[in-house]
């Protein structure tokens, strides 16, 4: 699998990027992709954001480590691997805020994870809170009108039930081109004169075209052609994986 990421903080954003990123291989089969957009009207988001990104890691250490040792968890299905990564990183994400006495405003980040098995040929993706999602060609966006239903608000209610309730989960039984971005990829707006009067749609651009595969910088590069081509920048902060078999 080609794995390729960008991460960029928007024109409108001064101090810190809020956005984050993640990815790595729980196997030899299975990668878990995650994109992260703390809350603006937060505080200290970035912080939040990329530490479920570091907690994510450790999880995805802990159950390597575990379907080493124990070849059962080789034959859980996909969606439950997708729920036990999470029952982890929620109990991570508790323990870290007893630890550091976190506050509620502090926690506020949406989460968009993506876990695929290379050998099955299948993936899920669960979106909690805004972003959009490419599968084969196929456009996804999540808009909960700037009032996401972040992770945060929900550490204190039982897993299990939480999980269940859960709407914005996409099944891929087949892998191909698959993205998911923060819903900064939808913030493209015209900062200065384009070179040319030739349109592009940045969405399409960045989770579909081809063009600069094989370059591990694509996505950067597609950023910086979209900017000085066309004259458009992202004025939220964006974060983008896209996986292509």
């Amino acid at each position: 699998m080609e794995i390729y990421t960008t991460l960029q903080i928007g024109a409108y954003h001064v101090n810190h990027c809020e956005d984050y990123l993640f990815f790595d291989h729980i196997d030899n089969n299975k990668i878990v992709c995650a994109v992260m957009d703390g809350c603006t009207m937060g505080k200290d988001s970035y912080l939040i954001s990329s530490l479920i990104g570091k907690l994510l890691r450790k999880v995805c250490k802990s159950l390597g480590y575990k379907s080493f040792y124990a070849p059962e968890y080789l034959e859980i299905s996909l969606e439950a691997y997708l729920r036990m990564i999470l029952k982890e990183l929620v109990s991570e994400i508790k323990f870290l805020k007893n630890q550091i006495q976190l506050e509620r405003s502090e926690l506020l980040t949406t989460l968009i994870i993506l876990l695929i098995d290379t050998h099955q040929d299948q993936g899920v993706v669960l979106a909690i809170g805004d972003g959009v999602i490419n599968v084969n060609g196929k456009i996804i966006s999540f808009d909960q009108d700037n009032k996401p239903d972040y992770l945060g608000y929900h550490l204190s209610e039982n897993f299990d039930y939480w999980y269940e309730s859960q709407q914005q989960k996409i099944f891929i039984p087949e892998l191909g081109d698959i993205s998911i971005a923060t819903d900064g990829i939808e913030s493209f707006t015209r900062i200065a004169a384009p070179e040319n009067s030739e349109a592009i749609d940045p969405v399409d651009f960045l989770l579909n075209d081809p063009v600069g595969r094989g370059n591990e910088e694509m996505l950067n590069m597609k950023l910086k052609l979209i900017e000085h081509k066309f004259g458009l920048s992202p004025t939220d902060d964006l974060a983008v994986i896209r996986v292509i078999k």
